[in-house]
């Protein structure tokens, strides 16, 4: 990520604070669709992404192809995305994105129609863990050669109705715009910046068997304590680690699992 790219988004992350407008589920599809209008046309990408353009000049365009068909709000964000300079054209398509994410964390807590706890970051969790164990299905997401309407039918099958507003918003888009990216790949980025926004982090558990209610509270006490910031425990279950856990947070990897411990032995005695 380019330093100029590093500035938009914070930034771009700032305007969601700015008083005004309202933050809802029709604000969130209104900037993952905005995003898929910008990435489908070259032209408008362009002139969007040049970073030596006149911001004003960027944002008036965007009120002009936008003006009528997003939230207010929306128009605001999206007016505040374009104005910064970006790295490269796929980056503003990524701030764009990241900032649909975000407002999806801040609308769920306003949405009457949403169910009481819901948690966007499990529910996107839940789906990574159906998609990854049906080849067929990961294949009907993620192949190339899929049609784009025919993707979203298929998330709308699946998760209308089973999932909150939010999350079936989420999943919709980026199967629409995966910009080159793996479906699981698509799905643990778009929790991670959820739960950012929402003042966690993800701690990935795997375990070679289910781990109790009362081991995983420890766990995450302790975790808290390293981390130093407040975590949603997500549990994977995975019997060739014999036992032991490995738990990751972002890029950190906390690797205590008996497989590990006797890969590194096995390498020590080989010596």
């Amino acid at each position: 990520m380019g330093s100029a790219t590093r500035e938009a988004l914070a930034t771009s992350r700032a305007a969601l604070s700015v008083p005004g407008g309202t933050t809802d589920l029709a604000t969130v599809e209104s900037l993952f669709g905005a995003g898929r209008v910008i990435g489908s046309s070259s032209q408008l990408l362009s002139a969007l992404g040049d970073a030596s353009a006149d911001a004003a000049a960027k944002v008036a365009l965007v009120r002009t192809v936008f003006g009528t068909s997003v939230t207010p709000r929306a128009l605001d964000l999206l007016a505040a995305a374009v104005s910064e300079r970006w790295s490269s054209h796929d980056d503003l398509l990524a701030g764009i994105e990241e900032l649909g994410l975000r407002t999806s964390a801040v609308s769920v807590l306003a949405d009457l129609a949403a169910p009481s706890g819901t948690s966007i970051e499990g529910e996107l969790f839940a789906f990574g863990k159906s998609v990854s164990s049906d080849a067929e299905l990961e294949l009907a997401l993620a192949s190339k050669l899929g049609k784009i309407d025919a993707k979203a039918a298929l998330v709308e099958k699946l998760l209308a109705g089973k999932v909150s507003g939010q999350t079936l918003a989420i999943v919709r888009h980026l199967v629409q715009q995966p910009r080159g990216r793996r479906i699981g790949e698509l799905l643990r980025h778009a929790a991670a910046v959820v739960a950012d926004e929402s003042g966690t982090s993800i701690a990935t558990v795997t375990s070679a068997s289910v781990l109790t209610a009362d081991q995983l509270a420890r766990l995450q006490k302790n975790l808290q304590l390293r981390h130093g910031r407040a975590l949603t425990i997500n549990q994977v279950v995975d019997p060739e680690l014999v036992g032991g856990v490995r738990v990751q947070i972002g890029d950190l990897v906390i690797d205590g699992s008996i497989a590990t411990r006797l890969a590194d032995l096995r390498l020590q005695l080989a010596r």
